[in-house]
C-alpha cells in the first residue's frame, strides 16, 4: 500500500481500480439488492400521474441533508416556503436552494453530454458556491481538528498533481474497468473526496455526481435518489469508511457503505411514493365533494409544491382571484390546508404533504394513520 501520512499532502493517492478485489460475494449480494431497489424506484416514479411532485421535492430534501453534512443547517420548512423565492431567504437556505439548482443543472449535463467530465465538476461546485471554482492552487489544504488543529487528512497539492488526479477520476468515471456501475460509483466518490480538487464544496459537489453518475449508467432516470438522507443519519461513519479506505486500504466497507446507502434510500423514496399517490386520492375525493366546480388541476398544485399561493393557482386552473382564494379558503375551514403570512403574501401549506415527506419511515405509518381523509 501507498505511504501515507495525515500531515502530509496524499501526492501519491493511487489511480482507480484498487490494488484488491472489492466485488466479493457479500459486496455483489449487496450490489444485486440495490439494483432491484433502484429499478424500483425508477419504475414507480415512471409512473406517478405527476413526476414533478417528487422532482420538486426530492431534491429539495436532499439539497437539506446534503448541505448539513457541512455544516450549513436549515430547515425543509425554510427550503419548501423559498422555493420560488430564492431572495428573501436566509442565507443557510440560498446556499441549500443553490445545491438543488446545481443538481439539476448537472442533469441536463449528463443528458447532453453523456458523460461525466471533470468539468461536470467544475461546473456543478461553482453552481453550489455561485462563482466559478477552478482547481486548488494553494497548498497545505486543512482538513481536521479545527480546535488542536490535528490534521485527520491532507489532501494532494499542486494543480498540476490535482488536474492529473482528477483527469484519471474522469477515466475511471466513464470506464469503471467492467466493475458494476453502482460499486465503480462508491469508488469514484471516495476518490474524488480524497482528490479535494477545489477550495471549498467538494463534499456537496462529490455527492451531486453520485447522482449524476447513476443517471449516466441508466440506472436512475430522474434525480430522486436521496443519498444525503443516509449519509447525515451515519455521518461519522460516513467519514470513518472514508478515512479507513486512505489509512488502511479498506474498500470493501467503504463499498458497503455506499451500496446500503443506494439500498435503503431507494426503499425509503418507493415508499414515499405509496403514500403521497395515497394522499393525492384522498385530497382529489375530498375537494370533488367540498368545492363544487374545483379544477382538478388544483391537485397538481397542491403537490408539486407543499406551499401553495394563490397566484399557483390562478395560473394553473386559469381562475379569477376571488376563485382561487375561495377555493383555497375552503380548504382551509376543512383543515386539509393551513394558511400562513410572510410578508404581505398568504402562503396554503398542505401540511400533511409537508408532514409525508419529511417524516422519518418509523413514523410513517403512524403519520398515514393520523390522516383527515
Amino acid at each position: 500500500m501507498t505511504s501515507w501520512r495525515a500531515d502530509t499532502a496524499y501526492n501519491d493517492l493511487p489511480p482507480l481500480p484498487p490494488p484488491v478485489d472489492v466485488e466479493t460475494k457479500p459486496v455483489l449480494k449487496l450490489a444485486i439488492e440495490a439494483r432491484a431497489s433502484l429499478a424500483a424506484l425508477s419504475q414507480a416514479t415512471g409512473s406517478m400521474t405527476n413526476p414533478q411532485v417528487l422532482l420538486n421535492a426530492i431534491p429539495l430534501l436532499e439539497a437539506q441533508a446534503s448541505s448539513e453534512v457541512e455544516n450549513i443547517v436549515t430547515t425543509a420548512d425554510a427550503l419548501f416556503r423559498h422555493a420560488d423565492d430564492e431572495p428573501s431567504a436566509d442565507p443557510a437556505t440560498r446556499e441549500a436552494l443553490n445545491y438543488r439548482t446545481a443538481l439539476m443543472e448537472g442533469v441536463d449535463m449528463v443528458k447532453s453530454r453523456g458523460v461525466i467530465t471533470s468539468n461536470t465538476a467544475r461546473e456543478v461546485c461553482s453552481r453550489i458556491k455561485q462563482h466559478t471554482m477552478d482547481l486548488r492552487s494553494s497548498d497545505g489544504t486543512f482538513i481536521g481538528n479545527p480546535a488542536t488543529r490535528k490534521a485527520v487528512y491532507t489532501p494532494p497539492s499542486g494543480r498540476a498533481v490535482i488536474d492529473k488526479k482528477l483527469g484519471e477520476w474522469e477515466k475511471f468515471a466513464n470506464s469503471g474497468e467492467g466493475l458494476d456501475p453502482l460499486i465503480r460509483m462508491a469508488l469514484a466518490h471516495y476518490q474524488f473526496e480524497a482528490i479535494h480538487p477545489f477550495d471549498d464544496g467538494n463534499g456537496r459537489t462529490g455527492r451531486i455526481l453520485n447522482v449524476l453518475m447513476l443517471m449516466s449508467d441508466g440506472l436512475l432516470s430522474q434525480p430522486v435518489l436521496y443519498l444525503s438522507k443516509y449519509i447525515i443519519a451515519r455521518k461519522n461513519d460516513y467519514y470513518d469508511a472514508l478515512l479507513a479506505v486512505t489509512a488502511e486500504g479498506a474498500w470493501v466497507p467503504w463499498v458497503e457503505y455506499m451500496l446500503d446507502a443506494v439500498r435503503m434510500t431507494s426503499g425509503s423514496t418507493l415508499s414515499k411514493i405509496e403514500r403521497i399517490s395515497d394522499l393525492q386520492t384522498a385530497l382529489k375525493n375530498r375537494i370533488g365533494t367540498s368545492i363544487p366546480g374545483a379544477h382538478m388541476a388544483l391537485i397538481d398544485v397542491l403537490f408539486e409544491q407543499p406551499y401553495c399561493r394563490i397566484s399557483n393557482v390562478m395560473d394553473r386552473c386559469h381562475v379569477s382571484r376571488p376563485t382561487a382564494t375561495k377555493w383555497l379558503r375552503s380548504l382551509v375551514d376543512d383543515g386539509v390546508l393551513i394558511d400562513m403570512q410572510v410578508g404581505r403574501e398568504k402562503l396554503f401549506i398542505n401540511w400533511q404533504f409537508m408532514e409525508l415527506l419529511t417524516a422519518d419511515e418509523t413514523d410513517a405509518e403512524e403519520s398515514r394513520q393520523n390522516q383527515l381523509f
